[in-house]
């Protein structure tokens, strides 16, 4: 699966990248005809405090998935968006053998 990652606003820090790569291939175990994943990050201003937030679309033959999550962290974000593009993937998953 090719991952391709944006910050806006920000320059996002190589572990970070890292981590989401790695995250995201973990859901090929759940449904393995993934094609590709597109990840932006951006800073939300909200009063003194900066949400990031993070926007995930994984593209799967016929279908796009999209997640979107806002946290204090990006790692939190993540976290989130994965259990929801879990849930997504194996509805798909189940979609696509019934045809």
């Amino acid at each position: 699966m090719k991952v391709q990652t944006k910050a806006i606003h920000f320059s996002a820090d190589q572990k970070l990248v890292v981590l989401i790569q790695k995250k995201l291939q973990k859901l090929e175990q759940f449904f393995d005809r993934i094609l590709a994943a597109e990840v932006v990050m951006k800073l939300e201003n909200s009063g003194k405090v900066k949400d990031k937030v993070m926007e995930i679309k994984i593209k799967v033959p016929g279908n796009l998935i999209i997640t979107k999550e806002t946290h204090k962290t990006f790692e939190a974000a993540i976290d989130t968006s994965l259990s929801s593009l879990k849930r997504q993937l194996i509805k798909h998953k189940k979609k696509v053998r019934r045809k």
